[in-house]
């Protein structure tokens, strides 16, 4: 098949024109979406080709516009929502976290609510406070919402496509921080990366890594280091993709194969992504483990900004202690 070299914001643009261009019930907008094509240009050019009525500005209200959404959906529209920074999107919790993830089930049905809702997350551009947060654990904890965090080129456009084709409300979060970081081939037309499905970097017999996000890069880093000097050993790294609903099947098959887990993600550390796969790895693979269940986060602090964020973040040096850690643990 035919494609396009993208990084990842070529790649969310080139998903929302498919979908545009696909179903007509697409709209597209958040603040500064329209006529500049948003904060980071990844819906550039959207309103130029489709019109202001199906790409535009939205006021500086979260709550409202993603209330829009709400009411646009159950009209059977398919908005896309950008929120400019994921820090922002406290004010719309409320008829995301109380209403859209409900409203399937409050109706009995009648009223699924097919909205996608875009947020660049995390740090790693030295940004200000709540504009480098990652507090996906928050939406993940919901029922009714779907929530989804692409780290390549090919897997932002197909999960895209897939969150917008998806009945239920489903968050995009998008690493700022891998936005312009690297390119990729990525099939030109429509394609869907199944929402639900983890995405195994590579093989392994030792360890068992799971992340997603912007620390898929840093976990490849921290292996490849740790495999040169060690060429007996073999990590396994799976990219989750999905937040909810995350691929315990796969998780699990690796961790009953390595009898070790790491999970990495820049979030707190406390009742996150990493403290729900560790539980759940407990409960279902204890017999088969050699080393006591581990994880590599953010502190439980505010996200500090500017340079101090590197120091809250896993970096592939702490990545490697800690799976060095594992690998030596010894019952």
């Amino acid at each position: 098949m035919a494609g396009k070299v993208l990084n990842n914001v070529k790649a969310v643009s080139e998903a929302l024109d498919v979908a545009m261009d696909k179903w007509k019930e697409v709209v597209v907008y958040g603040e500064d979406a329209g006529f500049e094509g948003g904060v980071f240009r990844a819906t550039e050019g959207l309103q130029a080709k489709y019109g202001e009525e199906r790409c535009f500005d939205a006021p500086i209200s979260e709550a409202m516009f993603v209330g829009v959404a709400l009411g646009m959906a159950m009209n059977k529209m398919k908005p896309v929502v950008e929120i400019q920074f994921e820090g922002l999107g406290w004010a719309s919790l409320q008829n995301i976290l109380g209403h859209m993830g409900r409203m399937r089930n409050r109706t009995r049905g009648k009223l699924p609510t097919p909205v996608v809702i875009r947020m660049p997350m995390g740090g790693g551009i030295r940004a200000l406070e709540l504009h480098s947060e990652a507090m996906e654990a928050i939406y993940a904890h919901t029922p009714g919402i779907k929530v989804v965090c692409p780290s390549t080129p090919y897997d932002t456009k197909g999960l895209i496509l897939a969150a917008i084709e998806s009945p239920d409300p489903v968050i995009v979060f998008e690493p700022t921080k891998l936005y312009r970081a690297f390119k990729q081939e990525v099939p030109d037309g429509f394609y869907t990366v199944p929402i639900g499905e983890a995405f195994k970097i590579q093989e392994g017999n030792d360890l068992t890594v799971v992340t997603y996000g912007a620390q898929t890069v840093d976990c490849q880093k921290a292996i490849e280091q740790l495999e040169s000097k060690n060429p007996d050993i073999t990590i396994e790294l799976i990219d989750l993709r999905t937040l909810k609903p995350w691929d315990k099947k796969m998780v699990f098959e690796s961790v009953k194969k390595t009898g070790r887990l790491l999970v990495v993600h820049e979030a707190i550390r406390s009742f996150s992504i990493s403290s729900e796969i560790i539980a759940s790895v407990n409960e279902e693979c204890f017999e088969y483990l050699k080393a006591p269940l581990s994880r590599c986060t953010g502190y439980d602090i505010v996200i500090p900004f500017d340079s101090g964020e590197g120091y809250h973040q896993p970096n592939p040096t702490k990545i490697l202690v800690k799976m060095e850690e594992l690998l030596s643990y010894k019952f």
